[in-house]
């Protein structure tokens, strides 16, 4: 083994996320696909699917639109505060649309998977009717 004699000042970190442009091209051209309904009469359940596909986007992106990319694409989604906060403003729009009417104590559960080239945000959404 060599012995060290001196050592690095500076450490390095290499960070990666989103850029602020491919996230606005992605959920800008995402489609929406919602459902829901009034329960019970105080309550609402419902959900909104967002899906984001790649490949439609590949004359825009540097990287590759693959299933690896789409990959990279999920977790760092999953990662990025304001990426889950335009998901979460999304499904609550759904929300209020499909309500037909004011909304409160608005909940939003997130989940995240990838298929080939495809990222599906899913949204479960639950909330009292005001």
């Amino acid at each position: 083994m060599a012995r060290v004699r001196r050592v690095t000042l500076f450490e390095r970190e290499i960070r990666e996320r989103l850029s602020h442009a491919a996230l606005e091209i992605l959920i800008e051209r995402a489609d929406v696909l919602s459902e829901g309904q009034r329960e019970g009469g105080a309550r609402f359940y419902g959900s909104t699917m967002i899906t984001i596909d790649l490949s439609r986007h590949a004359d825009l992106l540097r990287e590759p639109c693959d299933a690896a990319s789409a990959r990279r694409v999920a977790d760092l989604f999953r990662q990025d505060a304001r990426a889950c906060a335009r998901v979460r403003r999304i499904a609550e729009r759904e929300a209020l649309r499909l309500a037909g009417g004011p909304l409160s104590h608005i909940a939003v559960e997130l989940k995240l998977r990838w298929q080939g080239a495809r990222v599906f945000v899913d949204a479960d959404v639950e909330a009292s009717i005001s």
